[in-house]
């Protein structure tokens, strides 16, 4: 905009508008990191997080790093320390929960563990659940409490896919307990099987209404190729591996609400954003991709099992993504999992400002000036006015 006027003082006035757009603003948290694998937040702000290779770490409110435990976890090629929960009452109680890897010679086994944590120092060591089996591959690994405050956990098939179908097997199902180990009694085998039929389940999110979302990776070979899952699971379903890839006519089996066709997306995290702060999100599932490298929003309608939408976003920009987590103030923080110089970053929106500009001439000493107002910083609500002399 240019405008001749006097040399004046200027009265400028910025009005912020009701539905200004966002931008979506990604910074790093932490790099230098190795398969960061899990992050949860405290109540007062404090982040715990994982590696796989067996490392437990805060960052507090001050922003420092400080390692707090490190375990001799089996660092398979999917295995190691992986799920990390906090106890609904936290506050209270102190209690953080792990899911573990370790060697049980000649294989591996996976269990979780609750502690209670003060002062950065784990005590009270408690297994909840052990001999999940495991293996280099296939071994689950997310814990999350749900709605129900009950321990949900997902477990791989361990490489033996026909684990998946036995309900005596604690492998490639979802396990539901309650918070000191024991078997909820309304669980549909009398055991901490919620589900099976599952190949590698990696992410479990629930919807406003309480309904559990699960990602699932599908077959890399031995039955196929992709097809990996978004399950809406429920109580003592079969969701048909190794049976089943994709869908099936036959009512023994459900079928996956989203599945990727012969594309591989290897989901990971899942995430139910419900935070006003990025609108766009607001009552979708985000999903993490390893082998898709990008996130997935997906608009859901769970109670009539249809997919309204789903968008890739973040395409290739941050390599295998691992993980995302709503942080208490609507932030979404995602883990990366390239085995080198991974990273936590910090998903945030920076509001567009809407200018409005009134220029009223109040003096007049001078008709040799230009005006000019460059609205050219919107983003960041600067205004830039430069003048210059007709000449």
């Amino acid at each position: 905009m240019q405008k001749i006027i006097s040399l004046a003082i200027i009265l400028i006035s910025v009005m912020v508008l009701p539905n200004a757009f966002a931008e979506i603003n990604v910074e790093t948290v932490l790099d230098n990191l190795k398969n960061p694998w899990e992050l949860e937040f405290a109540p007062d702000g404090t982040i715990f997080f994982t590696e796989r290779d067996g490392k437990l770490w805060v960052i507090d409110n001050e922003s420092t790093l400080q390692l707090v435990a490190e375990f001799p976890a089996s660092n398979t090629a999917e295995g190691g320390l992986l799920g990390l929960e906090l106890d609904p009452d936290y506050e209270n109680n102190h209690f953080l929960y792990l899911y573990q890897t370790y060697l049980d010679i000649p294989t591996h086994q996976n269990k979780v563990v609750r502690y209670t944590i003060n002062n950065n120092q784990l005590t009270d060591e408690l297994v909840l659940i052990d001999k999940i089996p495991g293996a280099l591959w296939h071994d689950g690994g997310r814990i999350k409490f749900g709605p129900d405050e009950m321990l949900y956990i997902t477990t791989g098939d361990a490489t033996n896919a026909n684990l998946s179908q036995d309900t005596a097997s604690l492998a490639g199902k979802i396990l539901r307990i309650n918070s000191d180990g024991t078997v909820p009694n309304d669980n549909p085998f009398n055991s901490p099987v919620f589900s099976y039929g599952h190949r590698n389940p990696q992410g479990l999110a629930w919807n406003e209404n309480g309904i559990l979302v699960s990602s699932e990776h599908g077959p890399s070979g031995e039955r196929g190729y992709a097809h990996d899952e978004i399950n809406v699971i429920e109580r003592g379903k079969n969701y048909g591996w190794p049976i089943i890839v994709g869908d099936s006519n036959d009512i023994v089996y459900t079928n996956p609400i989203l599945h990727s066709g012969d594309i591989t997306w290897a989901p990971s995290g899942l995430l139910y954003y419900y935070s006003d702060k990025i609108p766009e999100w607001k009552g979708k599932f985000l999903v993490a991709t390893l082998r898709g490298e990008h996130v997935m929003v997906l608009d859901l309608d769970l109670e009539n099992g249809v997919v309204n939408s789903a968008e890739k976003i973040f395409q290739g920009d941050y390599g295998r993504i691992r993980n995302l987590v709503q942080s208490p103030d609507g932030d979404v923080f995602m883990l990366t999992s390239n085995n080198d110089n991974d990273k936590i970053l910090q998903i945030s929106v920076l509001e567009t400002i809407p200018l409005s500009v009134e220029a009223n001439e109040r003096s007049t000493t001078s008709n040799d000036y230009s005006l000019y107002v460059i609205i050219a910083a919107i983003i960041t609500g600067i205004l830039i006015v430069i003048w210059r002399k007709k000449s």
